[in-house]
């Protein structure tokens, strides 16, 4: 089965190290987080991947030029300005009657086969991983009366549900998809069809989004707080 992993957006946020480095690029542990993300499907069988690169294509290029980590990787230019969904459909070529799709830049421990059958159990076109939101700031938990019980530092918002990535899709979703925009445009306009599922994963998650991200993930790293990230491939 392949996997489509969008490394072609110029990731402003994580400013100023996409400056000279895109995104997927940025260190995890010494290695680059697009790697850290291939490994998390290669260490549970899905070795085949489909990278839709575009904005400083060249380093990804340079950076899997001569390697073999054992894996089969094609690598799509889909454009430097094309949008998440525009890089999905400019690899649809290669792809099977299932496939999986991510982000190169969010970490998880999902267990892929667990969400392959739930895919499959539903019946419909797509299934999107979901994550509670994490809040970005501490919150303050107070009576009625304006007394402050508590404080919480980043708590996890259970009412809360956010796209995590980590999706797999019916080949036959290209008929119906609709816009450039993953996000915005092509999932919104499968709604009204039925055609997507929700798979909620309880476990961690962390997108690598902005420098701060990058910094914290390092620091979890070094911690030893991500024991399901193994140097498994030389970089």
């Amino acid at each position: 089965m392949k996997v489509v992993i969008l490394a072609g957006g110029s990731g402003t946020r994580a400013y100023p190290y996409t400056d000279y480095l895109p995104k997927p690029m940025m260190p995890v542990g010494g290695k680059p987080i697009l790697l850290r993300v291939m490994n998390l499907y290669a260490r549970q069988g899905y070795t085949e991947f489909v990278l839709s690169v575009g904005y400083r294509k060249e380093v990804i290029l340079d950076y899997f030029e001569g390697r073999d980590f054992g894996w089969r990787i094609d690598i799509v230019d889909t454009g430097a300005a094309t949008d998440t969904g525009g890089r999905i459909w400019g690899c649809r070529h290669l792809l099977g009657d299932t496939f999986m799709a991510t982000y190169a830049d969010g970490l998880s421990d999902v267990v892929l086969d667990d969400l392959l059958a739930f895919h499959h159990r539903s019946g419909r076109l797509g299934t999107i991983t979901s994550v509670p939101l994490r809040s970005q700031y501490g919150t303050i938990e107070a009576d009625e009366s304006g007394i402050i019980r508590d404080f919480r530092e980043k708590p996890v918002l259970q009412d809360y549900w956010i796209n995590a990535g980590f999706f797999v899709m019916e080949k036959r979703i290209f008929e119906h998809w609709r816009g450039e925009n993953l996000e915005r445009e092509v999932f919104p306009n499968l709604l009204a069809g039925r055609y997507l599922g929700v798979y909620r994963h309880h476990g961690f998650f962390k997108s690598l989004d902005t420098y701060k991200d990058q910094q914290e993930i390092e620091a979890m790293f070094a911690a030893g707080n991500l024991p399901w990230i193994r140097n498994e491939v030389a970089a």
